[in-house]
């Protein structure tokens, strides 16, 4: 490398931990759904078995972050929006997503906190985002 190339970009991917940060974010937002009270109503417009969001999210989100992009491979032309097109997501559900992935981040060890901190954020609005009334 020369005195004047710069280092190669960090990817947010990257810069959280990697899928071990994102696979523990995404045990802890939804341990948090299944067992805390306050995120009841997000719990009850979501399938009884958990087992394959639980799967799909970190993937998801590696992607979503700059990391491999096995999950946008395995479901061409698929965003969030379509993926939760059937549920009946209020301003109140969203909002709980939005807290109890925002605690998720919060209260797991990744690797770099304002990495997670502004995941939490971009996380939260697109959440609220998917709001229909």
């Amino acid at each position: 490398m020369t005195a004047t190339a710069e280092a190669p970009a960090t990817s947010p991917f990257e810069r959280i931990g990697g899928h071990a940060a994102l696979r523990a974010i995404t045990d802890r937002f939804y341990d948090l759904m299944e067992q805390d009270p306050a995120y009841a109503d997000l719990r009850a417009i979501h399938a009884a078995d958990l087992t394959e969001m639980r799967a799909q999210l970190p993937s998801f989100l590696a992607g979503w972050a700059g990391g491999p992009r096995d999950w946008f491979e395995a479901n061409p032309g698929k965003c969030m929006m379509s993926a939760h097109g059937g549920m009946a997501i209020t301003s109140a559900t969203a909002e709980q997503w939005a807290q109890a992935m925002t605690r998720a981040i919060t209260e797991t060890a990744v690797a770099d906190r304002e990495i997670g901190a502004a995941m939490a954020d971009v996380l939260s609005r697109m959440a609220k985002g998917m709001a229909r009334s």
